[in-house]
């Protein structure tokens, strides 16, 4: 009888894809479900065959390179995967994969969401509401803006931000997009090869770019300057993407209307000078949370593993 594959899921997933699991490999769970520290997370490319980390588990040149390590793979709960030092992975000579295209519609619901909230200024009601704050309706209470007519400006323009596109353009708004080159889909007047002039049209700004050197606080203070006062900025992105000092100050001294953040750059803290603030809707990190969506990320990683111990060609590869 063969010996199964070992593999450690560094947090708990959907039931049924820890049962398939269980079904063709000898499976380590993080029963407490609380983050791994990197001892441990070292010790587990010992012990292990493949190490499966998610979104928030940092996994360094340290623990990729352990002495004695056994892991040949790490397969990746998620799409990003800028937790991985791909230096030292390659360098390992680790496989590693990802779980890209099943996120589109639970991201793009929830950027939809918070450019909804936002706009309407519903976290701000439902907060007064709950503090006992609601003395009754008033014609001038809460007033936000109307999504139609407004002109959304997605930065990045892959299937997440498309799906976003085709979710606004049912509320009537109006498109355009940043991106390193112009769509052919597109019409040529929707495409900002400047960041800075989207940025200065754009009601809302919805960040869609990859994490990384590149693009971290690709929104800051410069940026924000550019944007009208009115304006929107939401992030489903990488919370890199802002600077979120910048962010706070500008949203304080209301030098832009309100932001919907659903991913922060040192998560799960928050940026203490977010919190206190009304004109910003905070999440935590729900892009994907759908019971659909999760299922189908974790469903990634065992089509993955299955192949990569089968010896077949990955479906997944980041390395």
């Amino acid at each position: 009888m063969s010996v199964r594959p070992r593999i450690l899921l560094t947090r708990r997933w959907p039931e049924t894809v820890e049962r398939r699991l269980t079904a063709s490999y000898d499976v380590t769970f993080n029963e407490a479900d609380q983050p791994m520290d990197a001892a441990t997370l070292a010790q587990a490319m010992r012990d292990h065959d493949a190490l499966c980390p998610t979104v928030t588990d940092r996994v360094t040149r340290e623990i990729l390179l352990a002495e004695g390590r056994r892991a040949r793979i790490v397969a990746n709960y998620g799409a990003g995967y800028e937790h991985i030092d791909m230096t030292a992975a390659r360098e390992a000579g680790l496989a590693v994969t990802n779980t890209p295209d099943v996120l589109t519609e639970a991201t793009a619901d929830i950027a939809l969401t918070l450019i909804l909230m936002a706009m309407r200024r519903a976290g701000e009601g439902e907060r007064e509401l709950r503090a006992g704050g609601w003395n009754g309706w008033r014609p001038t209470h809460l007033l936000g803006q109307s999504l139609s007519g407004k002109l959304l400006g997605l930065v990045g323009f892959g299937r997440i931000a498309r799906a976003v596109a085709q979710r606004a353009q049912a509320f009537g708004m109006r498109i355009a997009y940043h991106s390193r080159r112009p769509a052919a889909d597109m019409p040529a007047s929707a495409y900002f090869a400047e960041l800075g002039a989207l940025a200065e049209q754009a009601d809302v700004l919805s960040l869609h770019a990859p994490g990384g050197a590149q693009t971290r606080h690709m929104v800051d203070a410069a940026l924000l300057a550019r944007m009208p006062g009115h304006a929107v900025l939401v992030n489903t992105g990488r919370g890199s993407l802002i600077d979120e000092a910048a962010l706070a100050q500008a949203l304080s001294e209301r030098r832009i209307a309100a932001a919907g953040l659903d991913v922060f750059e040192a998560e799960p803290q928050v940026n203490a000078a977010l919190i206190g603030l009304p004109n910003v809707v905070l999440l935590p990190h729900l892009g994907s949370a759908t019971i659909e969506a999760r299922t189908a990320m974790g469903m990634k990683v065992a089509d993955n593993l299955d192949r990569f111990f089968a010896g077949e060609p990955l479906l997944d590869p980041v390395a």
